[in-house]
């Protein structure tokens, strides 16, 4: 096993890419319209849309391009949320907000692929559906309300039976499901590296080994140093996730902390392709201990998981998802663990993306929720009318200043707490 796990490593797409080239470290000083913390989806996304209406930006990564979450993913492009559904968005945030947040969703993985297209970005895209099972008779119910709920939006949605999503899956005993036909998969880091190189052909400036040690007011602007140089900027954008240290701490405690694993196994025997998943989609089901699954470019199974708390998890962990793999998918031989790796996602209360005010002209974006890749560029082109003028209040993002989750020290830990009755819990379902 090639074990890349830990917060100083990187992933399978790392340790496969093709594309990787050098950028510059920042030295001396630049004056841009926006400047943007952070060389993930958000920040690239961002920095493309807004360099194309003409503005100057910059992008500053600490590491290298897609070093946090963009690239410690599993490659999903699911257009939709993890944990809210459109009706019970609208109630929360009422008819105009919610319709519109609710909007900003529908269309994020077609924004995804049709970046991929127009700008020729080589990253093993497929564009053949997400497809979330459910676990149980209970979940059923909710996953077809929530494909209704989706198709009377717009959305390419169908709700499956029990064959159909055997016949999809390859995998027995779903009681049946829904399906996105507009989600998919690719390589998030080969798509990240894309989505540089077009901002850059845009115009935009991505310099890496470049942290930001500092953001501090400058007349009616920002400005940010780092170790070798120093922006300016009228605008600034943080885009670091859960990967933004002690920058701003008060932001820290807005969310979540949740420490993902991940895996890839040795590539599997093409005849197995026949039956499991042979269209090529994603999947996701409907577990508490959220149980995801799909192929890359080289036949390599991939899938992941959380831990709960306890000593030895980078060393335990992966085994354990591997060993859950084979189970699900009930094979005579499961191949071989090949890569492990893990990363940190920030995950907000209410499973929503969020737009933070840290002052006239400075911003926190948030869209993640374990809809990384289609969210966050959807986030990157509504920023993008933000650094052109429009009103961040306008925007179809919820806006407001931090607002720190109480005992946060302690409940930040919650997710992981949680986990073994989570997985109690989804086992009930299932007997019942």
């Amino acid at each position: 096993m090639i074990e890349v796990a830990g917060s100083s490593g990187v992933s399978l797409w790392h340790a496969v890419s093709r594309n990787r080239r050098d950028r510059p470290t920042l030295e001396g000083a630049l004056d841009v319209d926006l400047a943007i913390v952070g060389g993930g989806f958000s920040g690239l996304s961002t920095a493309l849309h807004t360099a194309e209406k003409g503005i100057s930006v910059a992008v500053l990564e600490a590491e290298i391009i897609a070093w946090g979450a963009t690239g410690r993913n599993a490659g999903f492009v699911v257009p939709n949320f993890a944990k809210r559904d459109p009706d019970d968005i609208i109630a929360q945030l009422g008819p105009g907000r919610g319709e519109r947040l609710v909007e900003f969703a529908t269309g994020s993985a077609d924004l995804v692929f049709d970046l991929i297209r127009r700008h020729r970005i080589e990253c093993d895209a497929v564009q053949s559906g997400w497809i979330q099972p459910a676990h149980s008779q209970a979940t059923l119910e909710k996953t077809r309300l929530r494909a209704e709920q989706w198709a009377r939006r717009g959305r390419p949605t169908v709700t499956l039976d029990r064959q159909e999503t055997e016949d999809l899956t390859g995998i027995r005993g779903y009681p049946g499901g829904w399906m996105d036909r507009s989600g998919g998969v690719l390589n998030p880091v080969e798509y990240a590296r894309g989505l540089a190189d077009a901002a850059e052909k845009a115009g935009a400036r991505i310099f890496e080994h470049t942290r930001v040690a500092l953001i501090d007011g400058d007349g009616d602007g920002w400005a940010l140093n780092t170790e070798s140089g120093s922006v300016r900027a009228g605008k600034v954008l943080i885009a670091t996730n859960a990967y933004g240290g002690s920058l701003h701490r008060a932001l820290q405690r807005t969310y979540f902390p949740l420490k993902i694993f991940q895996i890839a196994t040795a590539p599997l025997p093409r005849e197995y392709r026949t039956y499991l998943l042979p269209g090529g989609q994603g999947v996701g089901d409907t577990r508490r201990n959220l149980f995801t699954f799909r192929f890359d470019s080289e036949n390599r199974l991939i899938t992941g998981g959380m831990h709960s708390l306890g000593p030895g998890a980078d060393a335990r962990v992966p085994h354990a998802i591997w060993r859950r793999l084979a189970k699900h998918l009930d094979l005579p031989e499961i191949p071989p663990l090949a890569y492990s790796w893990s990363g940190m996602a920030a995950v907000e209360p209410d499973f929503l993306p969020h737009l933070v005010d840290l002052g006239p002209g400075l911003i926190a974006g948030f869209a993640c929720n374990g809809r990384g890749i289609a969210m966050t560029t959807s986030m990157g082109k509504v920023l993008a009318d933000w650094a052109d003028g429009t009103k961040p209040q306008d925007l179809p993002l919820p806006f407001a200043p931090p607002s720190p989750i109480p005992l946060h020290g302690l409940m930040r830990h919650a997710p992981n707490m949680l986990l073994p009755l989570s997985i109690l819990r989804d086992r009930l379902d299932e007997g019942r």
